[in-house]
């Protein structure tokens, strides 16, 4: 079959011999079209399509494969293509393979036993990175395939790559300006952009999140507790970019006549952050104990899941874009959190890039008036003197007030522009 038409992904796996490579992440993200990916990267560099296997363990024809039939697909295989064996590596995608119990050991044994490249993914929560890391025994890389980001969405809507050096012209940045707005709209789950209609693309959002709470919560952790976590997910999906308390949440629910222990509650959260759901950041700190004492701040996988489930349209906007940069930083840290300075100001992000470089970012959406502007630059100001290697950066949609400058060392951005670089 032809590769279908799809999205370059700028997810890269570990390309080291003897592991295998896990593709995990959110329902509904991309992971298969990754497959497709990685296999149709292979046939440009010319390696025969024969070699770029595809297998599927979703088929219904399969239903009945034990795992001691596993072995037959690649002695089959084999069988008509003699050639390959020994003498070159073969690349297998095999997709939803933790439907067959047992399938570890069968990877495990031809990793060690044939000249392959295997690429494992699947939708069920037993193809977690927990999991995988666990099953495989240390001899799987992962690679985490998130909704797309403002440049993979971009490239959806065949925007062309410019060189990275080139400014872009004035209508290129109305342009791109239309483009966020339109990725703050529609989010950047794969299939959202093929529904134009809100009310589609709302309910398209709900039944994603319905999976992951009933499949990849309720039936893998036994939760019996159904109306409990259901409000809990509500509760958290109307309120990204805000510190959490599920203490708060614990004493609302129980004046709403909701039964549930707080106790249970932070088990939810840990639920739904292994099933990508969610994320939360913890308080920068050199203390152990001041981060596990202080707030998390919450963070949704996709800021259009927020969007599905406000009760109201005009959800705050500052908020949805923190939540937009709080995912492409997770992307790119090696650590994140957020910073709190002496007087109580708070600076969105604290971001450790894998080289050890440290960015303050603070996020807000409109700094046209001084007062905004003067509080948000002094947030950064101060959590400068606790942090004083990090480069300091303000990431907004608007221009500053023309009156007031900010102060040296504080680096303005648009956010398209930042999403972009």
């Amino acid at each position: 079959m032809p590769f279908p038409k799809m999205v370059q992904r700028e997810a890269s796996p570990a390309l080291l011999r003897g592991k295998a490579h896990a593709v995990i992440g959110m329902r509904r993200a991309g992971k298969t079209f990754f497959l497709y990916q990685c296999l149709a990267d292979r046939l440009a560099r010319g390696i025969e399509r024969e070699r770029l296997v595809y297998f599927n363990f979703e088929d219904e024809r399969l239903s009945a494969l034990a795992v001691e039939d596993l072995g037959t697909i690649i002695e089959e295989y084999y069988r008509q293509l003699p050639q390959f064996r020994q003498k070159v590596e073969v690349t297998w995608c095999l997709d939803e393979i933790q439907i067959v119990s047992g399938w570890e050991r069968f990877v495990r044994r031809v990793l060690d036993s044939e000249r392959v490249e295997i690429f494992l993914s699947g939708s069920s929560a037993r193809m977690l990175s927990r999991e995988v890391a666990t099953s495989m025994r240390g001899r799987a890389m992962e690679t985490v395939i998130t909704p797309f980001s403002f440049r993979e969405f971009l490239r959806g809507r065949s925007w062309p790559e410019s060189a990275p050096l080139r400014l872009p012209s004035s209508a290129e940045r109305s342009e791109l300006r239309a483009h966020f707005d339109a990725y703050l709209d529609v989010g950047g789950f794969p299939e959202a952009g093929a529904f134009p209609s809100v009310r589609d693309r709302v309910g398209l959002l709900q039944g994603y999140v319905d999976t992951v709470l009933f499949r990849d919560v309720a039936e893998r952790h036994h939760v019996s507790n159904l109306p409990a976590l259901r409000a809990f997910v509500r509760q958290l999906l109307r309120n990204p970019a805000t510190l959490l308390s599920v203490s708060k949440i614990y004493s609302d629910f129980s004046s709403r006549g909701i039964s549930v222990s707080k106790e249970t509650l932070l088990a939810f959260l840990a639920y739904l952050e292994d099933a990508f759901l969610v994320f939360t950041l913890p308080l920068a700190s050199r203390s152990e104990r001041r981060r596990q004492v202080n707030p998390r701040k919450l963070y949704l996988a996709d800021h259009s899941l927020a969007q599905a489930f406000s009760p109201a349209p005009g959800l705050d906007r500052g908020r949805l874009i923190e939540n937009v940069i709080a995912c492409e930083l997770s992307r790119a840290s090696r650590d994140l959190a957020y910073a709190r300075t002496a007087s109580g100001l708070e600076v969105d992000f604290l971001a450790t890039d894998f080289e050890g470089h440290r960015q303050l970012i603070q996020v807000a959406a409109n700094i046209s008036s001084p007062e905004t502007f003067e509080r948000e630059v002094r947030a950064l100001t101060e959590a400068r003197q606790e942090f004083p290697d990090a480069a300091t950066l303000l990431v907004t949609e608007t221009e500053p007030p023309r009156e007031v400058r900010a102060p040296e060392g504080i680096r303005i951005v648009p956010v398209w522009q930042w999403l972009l670089a």
